[in-house]
């Protein structure tokens, strides 16, 4: 694990409903992540003005923010046990303008207000473009150096490093969660699914993680990988398993009827023996 993780002290898990503030709460991670809480935290779902929030109001409280304005922000802050930042222009061919404004400067503002809200604890989103640069087929691990392949993955890298300033300088607890390609199991199934055979993360199995990450005490900084159960994994999960108790409950070639056949009458978390295909499922 390197230096990806610094832990504190031996590894509980909080119970109960901690307080928890989200970012970006009407995104595509932020609902689902929201319904998926509501019975285990108490939320505030936080989007930009002018987003509909509308529906989100069953699982927490909702309000309008813009990550621009730092005082309103810290004031939200105030009594959270927990930040989990989800907001961000994710479109990988984002303009500079847009990167700096909502992915730079709006997670620099996250961090402070919650520093200056005394929340403890920073949970940042961040993704398989922070290191999408290396070459198709290795396998990355959370210590391996950064290599973004776009500005949406520059501003990743900026995230992961202030979480790590923050928490190291700072007093912060952050968790950086590189999320890989996130979607319903069904996305699998579909024709032109290919493209996502080693970073496919479904959704319950990303809510798993983003979960334990709020939860899990004794970790000062982590950077932790979230990706399926998958054949080959382009994310190395080993120390979201071994740390955060991580167990994923798909596997894409699983999934996908392309792949399906080579699994007949094989037990789950077995699979063929390719030549060269990188990490395999235990």
């Amino acid at each position: 694990m390197g230096d990806a993780v610094s832990i504190q002290t031996p590894l509980p898990f909080t119970e109960g409903r901690l307080k928890v503030i989200i970012t970006g709460a009407a995104g595509r991670v932020g609902r689902g992540f929201a319904e998926f809480a509501a019975s285990r935290f108490e939320l505030t779902l936080l989007d930009r003005p002018g987003v509909d929030l509308s529906g989100l109001d069953a699982y927490g409280r909702t309000d309008h923010c813009d990550l621009a304005d730092l005082p309103r922000l810290t004031r939200l802050c105030r009594g959270a046990d927990c930040v989990l930042h989800l907001a961000a222009d994710s479109n990988t061919a984002a303009a500079w303008e847009s990167v700096l404004a909502s992915n730079i400067v709006g997670t620099y503002h996250v961090f402070t207000a919650g520093k200056r809200a005394r929340c403890p604890r920073v949970v940042f989103a961040s993704s398989v473009h922070a290191v999408s640069g290396y070459a198709p087929g290795r396998q990355i691990t959370p210590d391996a150096p950064v290599n973004p392949g776009n500005l949406y993955g520059v501003s990743k890298c900026f995230g992961e490093a202030l979480g790590r300033y923050m928490a190291e300088r700072e007093g912060l607890t952050v968790l950086a969660v590189r999320i890989g390609a996130f979607q319903k199991p069904e996305a699998a199934r579909e024709p032109d699914s290919d493209w996502m055979i080693g970073t496919f993360v479904a959704d319950q199995d990303l809510y798993h993680v983003l979960e334990r990450a709020i939860r899990i005490q004794g970790i000062r900084f982590g950077i932790f990988h979230a990706v399926s159960d998958n054949w080959f994994k382009r994310l190395d999960i080993t120390a979201t398993r071994e740390l955060l108790g991580y167990e994923p409950a798909h596997d894409f070639m699983r999934l996908s009827p392309h792949f399906k056949e080579l699994f007949t009458d094989l037990p789950h978390g077995h699979s063929p023996s390719p030549s060269g295909a990188g990490d395999t499922a235990e």
